[in-house]
């Protein structure tokens, strides 16, 4: 198989673990809204590729990068169907904190990912940050909304986009210094998903708008 365009061998992994990581966060919200195994599949796609799919559409990128790599798409099937078989064994308890840890290292993932990518392309720093942005929340916001849930990086009021976006800048500024693309990679992504579990952890919020 050629290598996706402008994809190093190091993107292409993270890439992937950050689809793996979003599309468990899909599964876990499909399964608490009781979907069949039909929704828990798009919810778990809709979640891995809604990112990185509206990231390579902004870009004018093509094919897109489930579309050049179809084995990805397997991927989140095997891995819908074995979480199901998985979780219906076990009787396993679901609550929201199940989405958050693989919901925040997909975050990281695909925040440099997509901030990576752009700079390839000859992207401006801010545009490039902000393609990281898109990639990192826009498949939890599409989750949210087939589950028909306010997408919670606009309502639970702690840093999410704020953590990809600050990621981002960290990938930017790593690269400023010549270090290796692999390097700024892992360090960005490691950045920003310890950041949202920071936040998580410590309950740090963002004031609210608040109307008399």
């Amino acid at each position: 198989m050629e290598p996706i365009p402008l994809f190093t061998q190091a993107q292409y992994v993270v890439e992937t673990i950050g689809i793996i990581a979003f599309a468990l966060a899909g599964i876990v919200q499909a399964a608490r809204q009781k979907l069949d195994a039909i929704g828990v599949c798009a919810v778990a796609g809709l979640t891995a590729f809604g990112g990185g799919t509206l990231r390579d559409l902004l870009l004018d990128r093509r094919p897109f990068f489930w579309v050049e790599n179809p084995e990805l798409l397997w991927l989140i099937f095997a891995l819908a169907i074995l979480s199901i078989s998985f979780m219906r064994t076990r009787h396993m308890a679901l609550t929201q904190r199940a989405v958050l840890i693989p919901d925040a290292v997909g975050l990281g993932l695909f925040c440099a990912t997509g901030t990576q990518l752009a700079i390839a392309m000859e992207m401006p720093p801010l545009i490039a940050v902000l393609m990281g942005v898109i990639s990192a929340i826009f498949g939890s916001v599409l989750r949210d909304i087939v589950c028909n849930e306010i997408p919670q990086v606009f309502a639970d009021h702690q840093p999410y986009a704020l953590c990809a976006f600050l990621g981002g800048w960290v990938l930017i500024g790593l690269t400023w210094m010549q270090l290796p693309g692999w390097f700024a990679l892992v360090g960005a992504a490691t950045f920003a998903a310890l950041l949202r579990l920071l936040a998580l952890w410590f309950n740090w919020r963002i004031p609210q708008w608040r109307m008399e």
